[in-house]
């Protein structure tokens, strides 16, 4: 005798008759035989797992500020950056609503400018809060009565503070040049910009001495092209 199911006519589905598709039945069940094609293990659709969205980069603040004033092109002149400094609170010193002059944003971008273009891009502007930031630091050190303003030793000690190896007849000529009210005070605006100047001629300077002694040679209109460029 024969169950059903094995070696009978009428046996158990998936031998001889087989399931659609299955082993030995006839072509059937799964387009093309066997399993679908399978997608694979552990993945998440493409763009992540949407129950923890991609974290976006933190937003600099001093762009929004850089952003506001900026053209087109990404750059900054004078006028805009002075309205820049002035809207994120970094001319504040020594009290709120302080501005920097025109004439000190002309200079502080001068001394980044290597094309000469009067402009200023955001990296170049990051690059002056850092200097920025070291000169409202080095004035505030010696500046001890917070008043604004500092007088021939301050101004002494924050130039050497800064690594400069002058006299004091070079420290009384600055002092008279950047003192605005000529009461022997240089206010923090003042400062930024004999900063700038000091900081952009003893650059070109190094640049020159080879030996460093102290002694360079220059052309006359080597020397013009650093002088005036400031």
């Amino acid at each position: 005798m024969s169950f059903p199911g094995f070696g009978g006519p009428g046996g158990f589905p998936g031998m001889g008759g087989g399931f659609p598709g299955g082993m030995g039945g006839p072509p059937g069940g799964f387009p093309g035989g066997g399993y679908p094609p399978q997608q694979g293990y552990g993945g998440y659709p493409p763009g992540g797992n949407p129950a923890y969205p991609p974290q976006m980069p933190p937003v600099d603040p001093m762009y929004q500020y850089f952003a506001a004033v900026a053209g087109a092109d990404g750059q900054i002149s004078a006028v805009e950056l002075q309205k820049c400094l002035s809207a994120s609170g970094l001319a504040d010193y020594p009290r709120p609503g302080s501005l920097f002059s025109l004439e000190t944003c002309r200079l502080m971008i001068t001394m980044l400018d290597s094309d000469y273009s009067g402009s200023m891009g955001y990296n170049e502007f990051r690059n002056l809060l850092t200097s920025l930031e070291m000169w409202k630091q080095t004035f505030a050190s010696v500046d001890r009565d917070r008043s604004g303003g500092i007088e021939g030793r301050e101004l002494e000690a924050a130039i050497a503070k800064y690594g400069y190896n002058v006299s004091q007849r070079v420290v009384g000529i600055i002092l008279n040049r950047y003192s605005k009210h000529n009461n022997g005070q240089v206010s923090f605006d003042d400062f930024v910009a004999l900063s700038v100047r000091l900081r952009a001629i003893s650059e070109k300077f190094r640049q020159r001495d080879s030996t460093g002694t102290g002694y360079a040679q220059m052309h006359y209109d080597d020397f013009m092209a650093i002088v005036m460029a400031l």
